[in-house]
């Protein structure tokens, strides 16, 4: 059998590269991942796409000293979709998010209802995120699964 594979000539080559020469963490996930809050990438299942254990950590990282509440709503904007929109409404909506961030409401110590907006990733300073690629992930959507040859995370959601 021939060594010139498609995981040999495009994944692992481009793992590498992102792993030696930019920095990024690397997983090969091809039937090795286990999900649950301690699996491989925290994820419960093959249906979810945005890795929400990391993704909360950076969000408290950039935004600190709010209440949990703000966090949690952050992620469900995040991971909510409409089946009212289209797929390019969705993506614009879901773009802007990250760009200028999730606008969340709160009570602060005093009571007072506050709205901050929350950063997911850090512009001026990229290297405070996290960068992530993984090999062979399984996702499974509506109606097949399919497994992505490589997909790259930052703080650990998949760009749009």
């Amino acid at each position: 059998m021939s060594s010139y594979t498609e995981d040999f000539l495009v994944q692992q080559t481009t793992a590498n590269y992102l792993k030696n020469a930019l920095g990024w963490d690397s997983v090969y996930a091809y039937n090795e991942e286990t999900f649950g809050p301690d699996g491989t990438l925290g994820r419960l299942s093959d249906k979810e796409v945005v890795l929400t254990r990391y993704l909360r950590t950076k969000l408290m990282e950039f935004n600190p000293g709010l209440p949990d509440g703000a966090y949690h709503d952050a992620i469900s904007q995040l991971l909510e979709i409409s089946a009212a929109q289209t797929i390019m409404a969705t993506n614009r909506e879901k773009y802007t998010l990250l760009r200028d961030g999730i606008q969340v409401s709160f009570r602060n110590t005093k009571g007072e209802l506050k709205k901050e907006r929350l950063r997911v990733f850090d512009f001026e300073h990229p290297g405070n995120n996290q960068f992530l690629c993984v090999r062979e992930l399984w996702i499974k959507g509506s109606p097949y699964r399919r497994r992505a040859d490589i997909i790259g995370f930052v703080n650990w959601t998949a760009p749009l």
